[in-house]
């Protein structure tokens, strides 16, 4: 590897599995020091002693939770230069049939979470002069959707809003603040809840013919954290295969 992390310090936030856990892996290959957090603690802390880094439990929807993983971070290496917030659910549920309580669940996990990560990594890091600010977006919310999918596309489109505000806030006291925008990547939860009909149907969809995987994620986000990405603030990569090219279904110049 580069060492394009080399000796940076850097807290992903729903680690334990799928695009977290990519992310981590990746970010150690290239010299980073890490502190993972996960709602799940079981699995998080396994993950963090595969990984042989420390771990903390961390409800991101709790402001309280997303300051200890900080403080965690900067007591255990004197800094926090990244901090990837890619905590999030989406429980399937139609918007007739879903309650005042587990919209309001999804709002604070998926949306509060990145103001309590941001809001939390801000100290240290307007302290320093320095820092990455890095969120998981999605494709669904800000370009698309399906049923069942309105508190979680309601969240990432907020999420994109709040990058962009937070970008310009947070711009003099050299902090950037990005995001990635996965189509659908076969993560652990997408083989667990979702049907092989679904993911040969999302397949389809997708002009690269194939789902994307977590580390094609984690790249991206690579990219963001690293001095490569020096000047960019303020926005969001995509990641989707192209899914959101086609004007329609009939769009392969060489059908299967």
């Amino acid at each position: 590897m580069t060492d394009r992390l080399k000796d940076k310090v850097a807290l992903v936030i729903g680690a334990s599995r799928g695009i977290g856990k990519a992310t981590a892996i990746r970010f150690l290959e290239e010299g980073a020091k890490l502190v993972l957090a996960d709602f799940d603690d079981e699995e998080g802390r396994a993950t963090a002693e595969e990984l042989g880094v420390a771990f903390i439990r961390t409800d991101i929807a709790e402001l309280e939770d997303a300051v200890a993983a900080v403080t965690l971070a900067v007591e255990r290496h004197g800094r926090l230069d990244i901090i990837v917030q890619n905590a999030g659910i989406y429980p399937w549920q139609l918007i007739e049939n879903t309650t005042p309580q587990e919209w309001d669940r999804v709002m604070a996990v998926n949306l509060r979470g990145c103001f309590n990560a941001a809001r939390a990594a801000l100290t240290p890091m307007k302290k320093q002069g320095a820092g990455r600010i890095l969120f998981t977006s999605s494709i669904t919310g800000p370009h698309v959707t399906s049923p069942g999918h309105g508190h979680y596309a309601a969240t990432k489109a907020g999420i994109n809003g709040f990058i962009r505000s937070a970008a310009l806030e947070f711009s003099s006291y050299g902090i950037t603040v990005n995001g990635v925008e996965p189509g659908n990547i076969l993560t652990e939860a997408m083989q667990l809840h979702r049907s092989q009909a679904f993911i040969k149907n999302m397949e389809d969809a997708i002009p690269l013919g194939h789902l994307g995987e977590p580390r094609d994620i984690a790249n991206a986000f690579l990219f963001l954290a690293s001095d490569e990405a020096n000047f960019v603030t303020g926005t969001t990569i995509i990641v989707d295969g192209g899914q959101l090219l086609p004007e329609g279904a009939d769009f392969r110049l060489l059908p299967p």
